[in-house]
């Protein structure tokens, strides 16, 4: 998942294009995101999981139900959103993003795939146009997380649904890093390299949330959060898999964060 220059985002991101804060862009981001070694795609539990959860809510397509149109906003290369189109059995599932290169890898898997970013001039979506949307792995590569849930808000009906993932911060292996001095997770200190915590892929992380958080910051953005859910991550090792799916039981401590949150 990429979206833009100002702290796009990079699907996977765990992530999972990434959409951008206003003002000048930073340094570095715009070449860093449109950089097709970054990964930008998320895991496949995960993006189950969340597809899954807004199956349940939308229900399927049939008389007095017609389609709904769902946003994949920051789609990156478009698995997740092809992932969730198979779940969303004759829902319209369109991909979002910032970067031209995601675009290119996301077309022969979606139907339909558009250029847009959160900031600026904003979605091509006129307000009040979709019934949900799927915002994977996006949030964590943001400068201006807060006007680009201002944007979804915007682009979102009324009662219409946000389904929201992120890594988590209080994951519970991070939890004992933070305690043996080592820098958690899913943290990211350079656009370079690694320093200081386990991995090797440097995917643009800027923000980080914890459960608490990530709840009170969503609910701050006009929207009331429904469900908080867990996933695992596809990087723990697999002796400790697990533990990981265990841990999904309390979102607080599960590697991944899963929101769905509906517009009020």
């Amino acid at each position: 998942m990429t979206l833009s220059a100002d702290g796009s985002a990079a699907h996977g991101k765990t992530s999972e294009p990434a959409v951008t804060s206003p003002g000048r862009p930073v340094p570095g981001l715009r070449d860093f995101y449109e950089n097709p070694t970054v990964p930008v795609a998320s895991g496949e539990a995960r993006t189950l999981r969340q597809a899954r959860m807004l199956a349940d809510v939308l229900g399927p397509v049939g008389p007095g139900r017609p389609a709904a149109t769902v946003l994949d906003v920051g789609c990156g290369d478009g698995s997740a959103g092809a992932t969730a189109a198979r779940v969303l059995d004759g829902h319209r599932v369109v991909g979002i993003d910032w970067s031209q290169d995601a675009l290119r890898r996301a077309a022969p898997r979606l139907s339909q795939v558009v250029r847009g970013e959160l900031t600026g001039s904003g979605l091509p979506f006129a307000s009040g146009s979709a019934d949900a949307v799927l915002f994977s792995e996006v949030v964590e590569h943001l400068v201006d997380p807060d006007s680009a849930l201002d944007e979804l808000r915007r682009v979102l009906r009324r009662g219409g649904h946000l389904m929201l993932s992120t890594p988590n911060l209080g994951a519970w292996y991070n939890r004992a890093l933070l305690l043996a001095g080592v820098q958690p997770v899913f943290s990211e200190v350079s656009l370079r390299r690694i320093h200081g915590r386990p991995g090797k892929e440097v995917v643009g992380h800027l923000r980080l949330y914890t459960a608490r958080a990530l709840r009170e910051f969503v609910a701050a953005s006009g929207f009331e959060v429904v469900a908080v859910a867990g996933a695992p991550f596809h990087g723990v090792p697999r002796p400790l898999r697990p533990l990981d799916r265990l841990a999904c039981g309390l979102p607080s401590l599960a590697s991944i964060l899963l929101v769905h949150a509906r517009k009020v």
